[in-house]
């Protein structure tokens, strides 16, 4: 996890987020973005107005599924949620100022069918439950299908979009 602090204003700072991670920035110029969301689940979290922004890209829904003792908390929708909300309000971010969105959760094979595992759904599924849990109102949900998709949180507009192929969908 790295955070990003303000930049001139006229370079924009581009934080990659790979799988398995979360970034986050106060940099009233920088663009958050992970690519290739297929069966995994990005989160993205803004506060307007302390321009306080996150993005988490877990893989997996439950951190109980960890095989190594060491396995990051980014990597699972269940630790990696909460870990994203904490380290925002670390940054000054408040509860009732947040714009959050959610995407991927597809179901990558040919067959869905034989989607065995369902781990898309089940991403999906625990990060409705956590939002539900603890009350946080989603403003986009852009999720299932058949899909990958790029999230971009942009925090000078404070817009959140995903883009498959050529498409692009607005989410905020």
């Amino acid at each position: 996890m790295s955070t990003s602090t303000s930049s001139s204003p006229a370079e924009a700072t581009k934080l990659l987020v790979g799988v398995g991670d979360l970034k986050l920035s106060t940099d009233h110029c920088a663009e958050i973005v992970t690519f290739a969301l297929g069966s995994c689940v990005g989160v993205t979290v803004y506060d307007p107005s302390k321009c306080v922004g996150g993005l988490l890209h877990a893989m997996l829904p439950q951190s109980k599924l960890a095989c190594q003792e060491n396995a990051k908390p980014e990597m699972f929708v269940d630790t990696g949620v909460p870990e994203l909300f904490r380290r925002c309000y670390e940054l000054g971010a408040e509860k009732h100022n947040l714009i959050v969105c959610v995407a991927g959760g597809a179901c990558r094979l040919a067959d869905h069918d034989g989607d065995l595992f369902k781990i898309g759904q089940r991403n999906v599924e625990m990060a409705r439950a956590l939002m539900e849990i603890n009350c946080v109102n989603v403003q986009a949900w852009d999720v299932g299908g058949t899909h990958a998709r790029t999230l971009v949180l942009s925090l000078p507009s404070g817009r959140v979009y995903t883009r498959s192929g050529v498409e692009e969908k607005s989410l905020t």
